[in-house]
């Protein structure tokens, strides 16, 4: 079954929405993400101020300018792997968004620690200095590679996943409540490998495909924000929220960004899966589905924090679990074009 492109652009937040007019606190603030979350704040939330915090000052800047230095903004140079630098960023922040990560899949497997000094350990900083600086809510960004992981990157965003839903039974007894959202690759994101093909036709090389049966699940910067921001609006901490995209061939992404190319199998990289999933058949004994099936929602198992069922969520089948050669509606070639074209 194939799913046409569609409005994918980003709608209002209501007036009643809790982002509206709050403090805003995003973690990796200067990625792909951090980037359009702010565009959609800015535009729609009247935030009172939001705080960029990441690392890198090169990036800072270009996104300064990108933003034309918009006097809601605030800028923190800071790690998260830094607790101090943590609490005092978050002074009297309502809500943030937790987007900072290491994120390459063979970079992880050559630099273990590292990944998990930053997506583990920084994730738990990142929870606890939250609850101490009495954040409201947090919605912390996941990846498809975190269900059934195979890979140490994977293997360190389950980890931050369950730290940020069990995060919640530390935050019991306080305002703080925690959830997650996962998705899958994200188009026009950094490190796509669509400019990257884009190039290589440009000079007519081949393009390498890494196995030719490699199927993958996709999402719009457009919707990711969107469901961050309807996260916010529906969480009672501990939900792990996924959306319900297409899945596509690898091979038609290639044939939709270089209809000429030739197409080589150069084989599976280190760590990197035949097909990917959001939801593993034991997740799936816990999710529901909501808002006429835009989302599946996999419920807390341990809510010792007062977490009540979601009374219009709707039941998923005996045996569910979400994978990208196993989904309903899929994107083919054309309609990957098409998505490449609206530079969404």
């Amino acid at each position: 079954m194939t799913v046409l492109i569609s409005d994918q652009h980003e709608a209002a937040a209501p007036r009643s929405h809790p982002l509206r007019g709050a403090d805003i606190l995003v973690t990796g603030g200067t990625g792909s993400f951090g980037k359009a979350f702010i565009r959609y704040a800015l535009d729609h939330l009247e935030p009172n101020r939001v705080i960029v915090y990441s690392r890198d000052e090169l990036k800072q800047f270009e996104t300064r300018q990108l933003f034309e230095n918009d006097p809601r903004l605030r800028w923190f140079i800071g790690d998260i792997r830094d607790r101090d630098r943590l609490h005092r960023a978050l002074h009297n922040v309502d809500y943030v968004v937790h987007a900072a990560a290491l994120k390459q899949v063979d970079t992880g497997e050559y630099n273990p620690f590292e990944f998990i000094k930053t997506n583990v350990l920084g994730s738990q900083n990142v929870v606890e200095a939250c609850i101490d600086a009495g954040v409201k809510k947090v919605v912390a960004l996941s990846t498809d590679k975190a269900s059934s992981p195979i890979n140490l990157y994977g293997a360190t965003k389950l980890t931050a996943d369950k730290i940020f839903i069990l995060g919640n039974n530390y935050a019991a007894s306080y305002e703080t409540r925690f959830a997650v959202v996962r998705y899958g690759n994200v188009t026009g994101s950094r490190g796509s490998i669509i400019p990257k093909w884009k190039a290589m036709a440009e000079r007519g090389e081949k393009l390498g495909i890494t196995d030719m049966r490699c199927t993958r699940f996709l999402i719009t910067l457009p919707q990711a924000v969107q469901m961050v921001v309807d996260t916010f609006a529906m969480m009672q901490g501990g939900e792990l929220v996924v959306p319900h995209i297409p899945s596509h061939r690898v091979v038609d992404l290639a044939r939709a960004v270089a209809p000429d190319a030739e197409l080589v199998d150069i084989g599976l990289r280190p760590g990197e899966k035949l097909h990917e999933e959001m939801i593993s058949p034991e997740e799936g004994r816990r999710a529901v589905i909501i808002e006429d099936g835009k989302y599946y929602v996999i419920e807390p198992e341990t809510p010792q924090w007062g977490y009540q069922p979601l009374e219009d969520a709707k039941p998923v089948d005996e045996g569910f679990h979400c994978a990208s050669d196993k989904n309903d509606i899929w994107y083919d070639a054309e309609d990957l074009r098409k998505v490449l074209e609206s530079g969404i």
